[in-house]
């Protein structure tokens, strides 16, 4: 025997024996059907047949258990299913169920699209709500719903919190990507910073010690060609051969030490706020996540550690050390940067590292093999293009793109909608990434020696335009920059200025002989004790410490805005 579920619904239990009886069954009341296995039955076969095709239903057998799962965002949680049309059938076995009982849930889709059918709303008709009860699962609509209560009708919360639908609007602002549970993403953050102290423990402790032997073979074989010093201004400290070079990467450390109690008293600040539940703090301006600042202080006193490692015996063989946390710098800022209006999307720790890990890699191969080396340039300014496109994807598509056969087509399509026609906010992004594709035909076409140096050139000038491109787009939005934020970035640019031009003067230089390096030697210019190189460390430090604080300060201004008001870009 056969009962109908719904006007046009009807559903049956066959076995081997007979066909049962099974319901009367009314969607508008949630109900479900609990169905016991007879005696002497091991298999049935539950069928749902419908008089239409339309709308799409899901078919859910599942074990005797609380909760029971039917809703169109959990019915597929646990047990079988099957969406379903006007047919549906699943084969059930009493050895799959250990109580020889089971629930059949239908549940009705909020959109046809899961059955092959188009995406369409049904009319509410408040006098037929029995009669018709199916017409109106899913989201009901009229011409107008001013005088319709929000409990009356399903908000349909998907099209609120799908990826795929709040990612792709023209206009985006941080609330949108700024929906993950603040306590997640804190944690997700805190990651990099001890993932970056994990890194500086066993990154510093087998550099320190080559260092050390390298300076004790130089001070026991008295081979002064092993490291490359300024030796008109090299002065020594017990075993070390030009302590004043070491000294000076002191400031890295200090300002590092400072940046990161500076943001430990944004941090209790904020906290306090939160556990007050004010407003501003919960929802106004960009969400505060402290991991990357952390992180970025504790990789400017790494960056500090291993320079003054280097200038312990400064040669090619160990340059990278100079380096390795000035990639990490760059690369945490610009995270940091994305970070500010993309909370939800930002890279894990683990992907950045492991990003930054192959860019040191590179650049250790570039120092061995680079020099002269055509087969190296094409294969990385192959692969420098190639994660170049990759990352302007990604940004554009805020990580809701696929690679298909279509991709071809959607990018012709893309240059001709938004670089074309129309630049969208971020294209721009996208522009300013693929400007570096030229920079990567420089050097195949030049192959410049110092190959760790282009590497970090490219880095920087990633960094410092990405930083230009956000503050113009800030003030492109309506934003302002308070006044402590203009003095740190004018203060901070000109330090930079000064301290570059004293990075270039090139007192010693591993790319040639010992004996050419000499000849770029010159005498200490501050207290007698200190080189130009020495005021590099010194400027730099203050410069990137000034950088730092930018980044801290730049969106105060938008402590008191509400979130769904601050554009993303």
């Amino acid at each position: 025997m056969t009962k109908l579920l719904e006007p046009g619904y009807t559903l049956a239990v066959l076995s081997d024996i007979k066909r049962y009886n099974i319901f009367f069954f009314f969607f508008s009341l949630l109900q479900f059907f609990k169905y016991v296995f007879p005696d002497g039955v091991d298999t049935v076969i539950v069928k749902v047949n419908s008089e239409k095709n339309f709308p799409c239903s899901v078919m859910s057998i599942q074990d005797i258990q609380c909760p029971v799962y039917d809703l169109d965002n959990n019915v597929a949680f646990i047990g079988m299913y099957q969406t379903m049309t006007k047919k549906g059938a699943i084969t059930v076995q009493r050895k799959d169920f250990p109580s020889n009982s089971f629930y059949v849930v239908v549940v009705v889709k909020t959109e046809d699209e899961a059955c092959g059918g188009p995406l369409k709303y049904y009319p509410l008709l408040p006098g037929e709500l029995i009669k018709r009860s199916l017409d109106t699962v899913g989201r009901c609509r009229q011409e107008s719903l001013s005088s319709v209560e929000e409990d009356d009708y399903d908000t349909l919360a998907d099209i609120d919190s799908d990826k795929n639908i709040v990612r792709t609007k023209k206009y985006l602002c941080v609330s949108d990507l700024a929906r993950k549970d603040k306590r997640v993403l804190n944690k997700k953050y805190q990651i990099y910073f001890w993932n970056i102290a994990t890194i500086a423990v066993f990154y510093a402790l087998p550099v320190i010690q080559l260092v050390i032997t390298y300076q004790t073979v130089v001070n026991v074989t008295g081979n002064q060609d092993i490291c490359y010093y300024n030796f008109l201004c090299a002065h020594p400290l017990g075993a070390l051969s030009s302590f004043n070079n070491i000294l000076s990467n002191l400031g890295y450390v200090m300002l590092g030490l400072l940046f990161l109690l500076i943001v430990l008293q944004r941090d209790i600040i904020h906290n306090r706020a939160l556990m007050r539940n004010d407003i501003n703090a919960l929802e106004c301006g960009i969400p505060k996540h402290f991991g990357l600042f952390y992180a970025m202080g504790t990789a400017l006193m790494m960056e500090g550690l291993l320079s003054a490692c280097y200038h312990v015996c400064p040669n090619y063989t160990n340059f990278q050390f100079d380096t390795s946390f000035m990639y990490m710098i760059a690369g945490l800022c610009m995270l940091k940067l994305y970070q500010k209006r993309h909370p939800d999307i930002n890279a894990s720790a683990y992907t950045a590292y492991a990003c930054l890990a192959a860019v040191i890699f590179f650049s250790v191969l570039g120092v061995v093999f680079g020099k002269g080396n055509t087969a190296f340039w094409i294969v990385f300014s192959v692969i420098h293009i190639l994660a170049t496109m990759l990352l302007s994807t990604q940004l554009y598509y805020m990580g809701r793109w696929r690679l298909d056969s279509g991709i071809l087509r959607r990018m012709l399509y893309l240059i001709y909608t938004d670089c074309i026609r129309q630049c969208s906010g971020p294209m721009y992004i996208v522009m300013f990434c693929n400007m570096f594709m030229y920079r990567a035909a420089y050097g195949l076409i030049k192959r410049p020696n110092d190959f760790a140096s282009y590497l970090l050139a490219i880095a920087i000038c990633n960094l410092l335009l990405y930083f230009a491109f956000y503050i113009i787009m800030k003030l492109r939005s309506g934003e302002r920059i308070k006044c402590l934020a203009l003095v740190c970035v004018l203060f901070t640019a000109v330090v930079w200025g000064f301290a570059l031009f004293f990075f270039f003067q090139g007192l010693s230089t591993w790319q040639k002989t010992p004996a050419e390096s000499r000849e770029h030697n010159r005498d200490c210019i501050l207290l007698s004790f200190f080189d130009d190189h020495d005021i590099w460390h010194f400027l730099s430090s203050i410069a990137m410490f000034g950088s730092f604080l930018v980044l801290l300060t730049m969106d105060d201004d938008l402590d008191t805005v509400q979130r769904d008001k601050i554009y993303v870009f």
